[in-house]
């Protein structure tokens, strides 16, 4: 009597995505690395040791607690007022991760939006919204943010603004080159000429279809913004001192660069790591979702 061969049972299709996302070590890594920093950034109010501008007068630039002279009350040491620095950074988190999210859904909304209109009706608005961002990919998209926030004046909030502007290009021109590959296939002709409107066939048929390299591109630009606002804050353009900001603690503690390293090293570690992890999660989700690499 033959044995019964049973098909393997179908993977849904977020076992699929795990399944390939998990080959990538290095981006599973830097999945664990992003989860712990936002447990720390949301629960920062009942994990950070100390509130972010608590000053302890008598504690001025207190090494880490494996130094000499360290304390357990200040595991990472203080900066030159005498505040703890682990509280500062992991405050800092929040603000990280707030602006990496703004700026990320801002700029992804509105790149979706001129990207579709410019690769589903061509013509003259794709010609006019594609040159217009041409210009804006010819600047520095750096300098461009700091003469923004140079005219509406420097904070956090029109930082980010400046960020979302100069970031919107990129997802534009994705989403416009995804649109075109798609808005030819058969599915789309078979919806025009059962009745589909302009905006069912753009956000309903196509945009679906278009998410992959979206994702990835917004993974990959959460770092960027994390990284852009750090270089802000360290040349004074984005959050303004006490608030507690990576780049405005790098910028308030040069000069004691030599004297008390661990004031720039912690601050600048943590923006490093970050920004890495988002990079490499970024490589796994292109494996993931990349039919190609799928191989």
């Amino acid at each position: 009597m033959s044995e019964v061969v049973t098909a393997p049972k179908p993977m849904t299709p977020f076992q699929e995505f795990w399944h390939y996302f998990k080959r990538n070590k290095g981006a599973v890594v830097g999945l664990v690395y992003i989860v712990i920093v936002l447990i720390l950034a949301i629960g920062a109010n009942v994990l950070a040791p100390h509130l972010p501008a608590e000053q302890f007068r008598d504690s001025l630039l207190r090494p880490p607690v494996w130094m000499e002279g360290g304390s357990w009350q200040f595991i990472l040491g203080t900066d030159d007022v005498g505040r703890d620095i682990l509280s500062r950074l992991i405050y800092g988190a929040r603000l990280s991760l707030l602006v990496g999210c703004l700026v990320v859904v801002l700029s992804l909304i509105l790149g979706v939006v001129f990207g579709l209109l410019a690769g589903y009706f061509g013509g003259v608005i794709d010609a006019v919204i594609m040159r217009i961002v041409d210009i804006m990919l010819a600047l520095p998209s750096l300098l461009l943010a700091l003469v923004l926030v140079a005219i509406f004046g420097p904070s956090i909030v029109n930082a980010s603004l400046a960020l979302t502007f100069v970031a919107l290009p990129h997802y534009v021109r994705l989403t416009r080159a995804a649109v075109l590959v798609e808005v030819h296939r058969d599915y789309v002709t078979a919806s025009s000429v059962a009745g589909a409107g302009a905006m069912r066939q753009m956000f309903v048929n196509i945009l679906p279809n278009c998410l992959a390299p979206l994702i990835v591109q917004a993974s990959l630009g959460f770092s960027n913004a994390i990284l852009d606002m750090a270089a802000l804050g360290f040349l004074g353009m984005g959050a303004q001192p006490p608030t507690p900001e990576w780049g405005t603690m790098l910028s308030d503690v040069l000069q004691f660069a030599q004297s008390a390293w661990w004031v720039v090293t912690f601050p600048g570690l943590a923006i490093l790591l970050t920004v890495l992890a988002f990079n490499l999660m970024g490589d796994g989700l292109r494996d993931a979702l990349d039919p190609r690499l799928k191989q």
